[in-house]
């Protein structure tokens, strides 16, 4: 270290210097002494370190602020709203669905204090807190009962540890699916206590198949919707009508596990027919259960209708207490199936809404967001593309969109940093990675400002 360097380390101030000026009582006042005062050493250390590299003493205000930008980082949440910029409407690195207004509304008014969460009012006596939905599903699944979990994993661990422990359930071979985050059908089905008995192959399975394993030790066939992949060419699948006919026989149950969660015709919005839980209990399922975060739209939770005898149950066993959801998200979920009863899904849950958009309008968000740029000077363009459904739903399904596409040509950063750059921003916004694509599709409306002025910021700055 030379001499020079020597006297600018001479310069820094001290910790309780700084701690004592205005700033640094201010940022007690706002974030406690303790952050304060670690905060500040990060600071001066900071600039220890560069001065050794031949910079100068940073002056009193300058330590101060890189204080504050430490208290700042430091204490900004770390579970944060991002704005979903990738054309993939459920995704689950995002948090799956966006919720509803109001979804959004209804958690508050519970979580700010008491709730009637299993408290029956018209009574005054202690209540079960699934009684709040009960009645909507039954309505909007032709069920006779409803139980709701924490996830759908936990639907299935649940309903086969309460139908199955010690006997036999009986599944497909093309049907042992793994689920996000590398959970595996057979993994969870080997915890709930029952053996896996494979039937068929692959790519086909008959109900002869079915029906030759059946023992005495059989509990139920189980049927799971291969939501997240496709299996095409030579295939053949067995109905649920079916395989309740040859279950029923034999005075056993039917289970099937639907993933998604869809209440709509999803062909209507020029996708392929997604299996709904009103179809699966109509041809005979004793048992459906499916996630309330995907093509719900709702809050993430497991959704179990069926039979009013099986239902009851999987509610008395007692891997229910372990499994069940709690206020928040049974308030969040019941606004979400009020708009299905009020037929009003596709205005108002944000997944619809997206999934609904037509395409003259989202090609008129994307035009706008372009004029705004080129406005500022940045290449920008529009150009067609595709959007996903995603969340391990409706696998190879598109829809038609339009993009935002900047000119890699003309961009003044490489591509990974403005990635990072939009990631790193106050209010996130993820990008597709190698891509310099943005989809207005996913996007809320009330957000294109957020991301237009992102842009000109991280792109215009350079």
């Amino acid at each position: 270290m030379n001499f020079e360097q020597q006297n600018q380390l001479r310069l820094l101030p001290s910790v309780d210097e700084l701690l004592q000026s205005t700033v640094g009582q201010t940022c007690i006042t706002h974030y406690s002494r303790s952050l304060t005062l670690r905060a500040i050493r990060a600071s001066i250390a900071l600039a220890r370190a560069a001065i050794q590299e031949g910079a100068c003493c940073p002056s009193h205000d300058d330590l101060l602020a890189s204080a504050e930008r430490l208290l700042k980082q430091e204490q900004q949440p770390h579970l944060r709203s991002v704005i979903n910029a990738t054309g993939v409407i459920i995704n689950t690195n995002l948090g799956r669905a966006p919720l509803s207004a109001a979804a959004l509304q209804a958690v508050q008014e519970v979580s700010g204090g008491y709730a009637n969460l299993e408290y029956e009012l018209e009574v005054g006596e202690r209540g079960s807190r699934h009684t709040h939905v009960v009645a909507l599903l039954r309505d909007l699944t032709g069920a006779q009962a409803a139980l709701v979990t924490n996830n759908n994993a936990a639907a299935v661990l649940l309903g086969l540890s309460a139908l199955a422990m010690g006997r036999e359930v009986i599944i497909s071979r093309g049907q042992l699916v793994e689920i996000g985050g590398g959970f595996r059908i057979p993994d969870v089905m080997r915890q709930s206590g029952c053996q896996l008995v494979e039937v068929g192959t692959t790519n086909r399975t008959r109900i002869a198949d079915y029906a030759a394993a059946i023992n005495e030790r059989t509990a139920l066939l189980l049927a799971v919707h291969p939501s997240n992949f496709l299996i095409t060419g030579f295939t053949e699948t067995t109905p649920i009508t079916t395989m309740a006919e040859l279950a029923h026989r034999h005075n056993l149950l039917v289970m099937n596990d639907l993933g998604s969660g869809c209440l709509l015709k999803s062909e209507r919005y020029g996708l392929a027919h997604e299996p709904t839980p009103q179809e699966s209990l109509a041809a005979g399922a004793d048992l459906v259960c499916f996630s309330a975060d995907k093509l719900l739209g709702g809050p993430q939770a497991g959704i179990l209708v069926g039979k009013q005898e099986v239902i009851a149950l999987l509610a008395k066993h007692p891997l229910m207490r372990a499994v069940r959801i709690d206020k928040l998200t049974l308030a969040a979920l019941e606004a979400t199936l009020r708009h299905y009863q009020r037929d009003e899904a596709e205005q108002h849950i944000p997944i619809w809404r997206m999934i609904s958009a037509r395409p003259e309008k989202i090609d008129g968000r994307a035009m706008r967001w372009v004029s705004r740029l080129r406005a500022k000077g940045i290449a920008a363009r529009k150009q067609p593309g595709e959007s996903t459904v995603g969340g391990g739903t409706l696998p190879g399904e598109t829809l038609k969109t339009t993009l935002l596409a900047l000119d890699a040509a003309q961009m003044p950063i490489p591509l990974d940093e403005l990635a990072k750059r939009l990631r790193l921003r106050h209010i996130p916004i993820i990008i597709l990675r190698d891509s310099l694509l943005l989809d207005p599709r996913t996007v809320l409306d009330e957000q294109d400002k957020e991301v237009v002025q992102a842009l000109v910021e991280e792109v215009g700055e350079e």
